[in-house]
Formats: C-alpha cells, sequence, structure tokens
C-alpha cells in the first residue's frame, strides 16, 4: 500500500513532502513549528492574528501598550469607533513576525502565512493591505488566505513586486467560495498556486452555518477537484480537517489532492505555541468535550473544548490595546452583548454567555480551539511517571504522517529507551 512519502507537491519551484501544517493562531504555530516541518521538507506556517501582540511577546516591542496610551479615553465607552491601529506599527510587527522566521529557514520545505479576512482591526482594507505586502517584503514563501472571501485581496498586493513570485493559496469549504475568488483573481490574471479545502471537521473557526454536520471533507474535495478539471485548471488541492493517520492522508492523495493539511495532532508537540497545561487538557479530552460554538464575535461557528476558560467569562472588552475584531465602525458583537450583560446588586457584571472576548481570551491561551478528532490525540503518546501525557516532537508527528500504513500510531520511545 503506498504511504505519504511516495507523493510529492509541487508549488512554484518547490517540490515538497505533501505534509502541510495549518497556520494556528495566535502564534500556536509557532515560528518554531513552521520551521520544523520546512526542515523535514513539507510546509509550515505562521499567523499573523493578534500580530501586534504576538510582536510584543516575542520580540519585546510595545506596540499593545502604545495602543493602550493612544485611546486610554474610550477605555469605559461602549463606543470604540475612535479606536484604531496605526499602520506602520502592523507593518512592522508582520516585518519582525515574517524575518524571524525566515532568517532561520532550514530545509527544502516552505513556510507560508495564514493571513485572516476576518480580522478586521476596525479599517479592514488598511490592515490587511498592511498586513499581507509586509509578509511579502519580509520574505514569505507563500501566503494562505483564509476566513473570508477574500476578493479584494488580491488588489492590496496587484503591484508588489513579488505578486507573481510568491505563492498564493486561499481556503475555501465550497466550490461556489472558490468560484467567488477566482471570479476576481482572473480578473487580474492571478490564479491561486494551491486551495485548501476546509471540512467541517476542522479546528477553530469553520466555514460552515448550524447544519455543518451535513458535509463531508472528502465530498467537498471532490467537488472542487471536478470543478477545477472542467476549467482546465491544474491548481492542488489540499484537503483539511481530520486527517488524523498517515493513511487518512494518502487515501487523500490517491483520490487526486496534491498535500494534506493537518493540525490538532502538533498542538501537542514540543514546538507548539500552546501552554503545557492546555495541552494536557487537548489529551485527557473525551469526544463529548468538545462542542461547536456560536460564540465568536467573527460570526463563524467555532470548535472548541467545553471547558475552555474563555465560555461564559466576563471580561471587560480591551479594545484599546486590542480591537481585532473591531469593524470599520469601532463595533465588535462581544461588545454589545457585554453591554447587554446585567450587573448584579454589588455591582458585578454577570457572565456572558452569547459571545467570547477572542482578543483577551486567545492572548491568555484561554481559548482550547481543536480540530473534531481531539479526543485521539491520547492514543498518539505514552504516560509519564506522573501520570501525564508525553509532549511530543514535530518531527515524530510529521514523520508518523509520512510513513505510517494501515491507520497505525506510532508511540514515542519510553522515557527509560529515551535514555538508553
Amino acid at each position: 500500500m503506498p504511504i505519504v512519502d511516495d507523493f510529492r507537491l509541487r508549488l512554484g519551484s518547490f517540490e515538497l513532502v505533501p505534509i502541510v501544517i495549518g497556520g494556528m493562531g495566535v502564534d500556536i504555530s509557532t515560528e518554531g513549528l513552521a520551521q520544523e516541518a520546512s526542515r523535514l521538507g513539507g510546509v509550515g506556517h505562521i499567523s499573523d492574528a493578534m500580530i501586534a501582540f504576538v510582536s510584543d511577546r516575542n520580540f519585546k516591542t510595545r506596540f499593545t501598550q502604545g495602543k493602550i496610551a493612544l485611546h486610554k479615553a474610550w477605555s469605559d465607552r461602549s463606543d470604540k469607533s475612535g479606536i484604531h491601529f496605526d499602520l506602520e506599527a502592523i507593518r512592522q510587527a508582520q516585518l519582525n513576525h515574517v524575518r524571524s522566521t525566515m532568517d532561520k529557514k532550514t530545509g527544502a520545505g516552505a513556510i507560508f502565512i495564514n493571513v485572516m479576512e476576518k480580522l478586521t482591526m476596525a479599517d479592514p482594507a488598511g490592515t490587511l493591505r498592511a498586513r499581507l505586502r509586509a509578509a511579502l517584503d519580509g520574505g514569505i514563501d507563500g501566503i494562505t488566505l483564509s476566513a473570508g472571501l477574500h476578493t479584494g485581496s488580491l488588489q492590496h498586493i496587484a503591484d508588489h513586486p513579488r505578486f507573481r513570485d510568491a505563492l498564493l493559496g486561499i481556503v475555501v469549504s465550497s466550490t461556489r467560495a472558490l468560484q467567488i475568488f477566482l471570479r476576481r483573481a482572473k480578473q487580474l490574471s492571478r490564479l491561486p498556486d494551491y486551495v485548501v479545502v476546509e471540512g467541517p471537521l476542522a479546528g477553530g473557526h469553520l466555514g460552515f452555518g448550524a447544519d455543518w454536520k451535513r458535509f463531508s471533507l472528502k465530498t467537498i474535495t471532490a467537488e472542487v477537484l471536478d470543478f477545477l478539471k472542467k476549467q482546465g485548471l491544474s491548481i492542488p488541492v489540499i484537503p483539511a480537517g481530520g486527517i488524523f493517520t498517515g493513511t487518512d492522508a494518502t487515501e487523500a492523495l490517491q483520490s487526486g489532492a496534491g498535500a494534506v493539511q493537518v493540525a490538532t495532532r502538533f498542538t501537542v508537540t514540543k514546538e507548539c505555541g500552546l501552554a503545557p497545561e492546555v495541552q494536557q487538557s487537548y489529551f485527557a479530552a473525551s469526544e463529548q468535550d468538545v462542542v461547536v460554538s456560536t460564540t465568536s464575535p467573527t460570526g463563524y461557528l467555532i470548535r472548541m473544548l467545553k471547558n475552555s476558560p474563555c465560555l461564559d467569562s466576563n471580561v471587560k472588552p480591551m479594545c484599546e490595546g486590542f480591537g481585532y475584531l473591531l469593524d470599520g465602525e469601532g463595533r465588535c458583537s462581544y461588545l454589545d452583548e457585554y453591554e447587554k450583560t446585567a450587573l448584579d446588586a454589588n455591582g458585578r457584571r454577570g457572565p456572558v454567555h452569547e459571545k467570547v472576548c477572542l482578543c483577551y481570551h486567545f492572548s491568555r491561551n484561554n481559548c482550547f480551539t481543536c480540530g473534531h478528532y481531539v479526543y485521539r490525540l491520547k492514543d498518539t503518546t505514552t504516560r509519564e511517571a506522573d501520570g501525564s501525557y508525553r509532549i511530543l516532537s514535530a518531527e515524530h508527528v510529521f514523520q508518523d504522517y509520512q510513513f505510517s500504513r494501515d491507520h497505525a500510531l506510532a508511540l514515542p520511545d519510553s522515557p527509560e529507551q529515551s535514555r538508553a
């Protein structure tokens, strides 16, 4: 039976192991994780979600503090229309992240950046333009456009010197979404280099409605492949969401996929940006612990563990420093729900049930977003002497996808074997 290593993904000048590690924000897909994927010959992603905050944490910049100081007069107001990001700060934060990642890149693989359109940042067009152009300036190998239709995104970089040099891809969950993107791409004579098809079992935000259970990744991928064939377009298709074993990946490749995108199994690796205690929560999760929630202010459904501390919290909005989901008029659905929540007899605000403050909670590792099969992670490792689950290496997980057969899951060596 074939294995993943029998296939290769050809993108531009790259010939790649067809394994793509998804771009999990906020800095969950760290530069170290992306660099490891590249070293091993595949594709790694970083994410530019909350990029100013990420730059502050990783490079000791003070973009968030500067934004707070500039907008402190708005802290006790429900109207946030006067809060804006400094576009030069966004550009510099993105450059910091991308250049640091690319400067330490090794191997024959590639590193892409995941750029979400739904991060509206009080100036949807201006901030998206700054992020896209800075990513190209920083030398990123490719940009994956996600969380939106991105009908205007290519225009933001059409005059950039690397517009036709860097690899560009789009994440879709339907043929219709791809058709909408392609109409605009054809107008600029710049088709995507790859298409990521994200299915209903993916982690984090989902491109589906309440009927998400009606859909399957295999069906949507087949529809996209058929559509591209009928259009005479040879664009690699990369299915994502629910690909848990190397055999799952091999079956997708045999069905015509150019590669597979995987993420959940890498959340419990040493290179991942999740806190160790959160990784243990992922290992311990049962299938019943996974929920698909309507609490994201983006309007998308979001999959996470039901014990995520962000749920039913009542944190005061901190848009002065964050505000990554403010629309162009300074609105956010969490702000609305927070203001509607009643105060108790002591003046304390009760839990906000309908929405969560993603900016604050992602900054604190409080959103346990995950793929549907997070409950299977415990089957991929062993226990330490203290009963905790053993954290894996990204190399171990990558090579398990690359070389495994018959849905087998390679377990790590025991601590005793590692010391031998």
